[in-house]
């Protein structure tokens, strides 16, 4: 079979595996910018459920619940820059396409909430 006939059979596992790589790459590349976004300033804000963030969560991290951000925009300023967290990168993927609707111009979606304690 050549590789047109390859992609057109396998071009969702490729979709897929490429979306995996990339949420592999950015998180950690936001993780290698947390130090300098500590001295920015950043808010840094899990969107996992209240439940969720009361069973495990990283030290200085704010829980707003994904549902409810939208109603408490107020409590993150936008001059700051924002870093997001959840249980595996979906909802602050989610968030940070919200906030960036909103207005807010350094989002930073680093992935599962772990991330912060690496």
């Amino acid at each position: 079979m050549d590789f047109l006939g390859l992609f057109e059979k396998y071009w969702p596992f490729m979709a897929l595996g490429l979306w995996f790589a990339y949420k592999w790459w950015n998180s950690k590349r936001v993780v290698a910018m947390l130090p300098e976004l500590k001295k920015n300033g950043a808010i840094f804000v899990d969107v996992r459920s209240a439940g969720e963030f009361a069973n495990g969560n990283a030290p200085g991290t704010i829980n707003i619940p994904l549902q409810e951000l939208g109603n408490r925009l107020s409590e993150i300023p936008k001059s700051s820059p924002v870093v997001l967290c959840c249980a595996s990168g979906t909802r602050s993927g989610m968030a940070k396409l919200l906030l960036k609707r909103k207005g807010y111009r350094k989002v930073h979606n680093i992935g599962t909430w772990s991330k912060f304690l690496d």
